[in-house]
């Protein structure tokens, strides 16, 4: 009896099982998470760095400035290259990166 019963549940076959999801049912959640970092991430940080790629070219003398830094000063004077004067103090100037500024204080 107990040889009956345990043969009976080995011959039962297991379910079929389904066919698989193929390339697809991977593909999408890759290329939505590609999607959400290009939006999420990669777009904000490309359209900051063109706001101050913009502002630096927008620099004139006398212009409040504060640099990446913490040096708050006015610009004194541009320089053709890469860097400019920044007047700190009445006896103090010194020559700074323009790619060093941060921000341009509006009054």
């Amino acid at each position: 009896m107990i040889l009956d019963s345990f043969l009976s549940l080995a011959q039962t076959s297991a379910p079929p099982a389904g066919q698989p999801g193929g390339m697809g049912s991977y593909l999408i959640p890759v290329v939505c998470f590609i999607v959400l970092i290009y939006f999420g991430i990669m777009r904000p940080q490309k359209l900051q760095q063109q706001k101050l790629a913009s502002m630096i070219a927008a620099l004139k003398t006398g212009d409040k400035v504060i640099t990446s830094g913490g040096i708050h000063g006015i610009i004194s004077n541009l320089k053709d290259g890469a860097t400019l004067v920044l007047k700190v103090d009445d006896n103090c100037k010194m020559e700074v990166d323009k790619s060093a500024i941060a921000t341009i204080k509006k009054d």
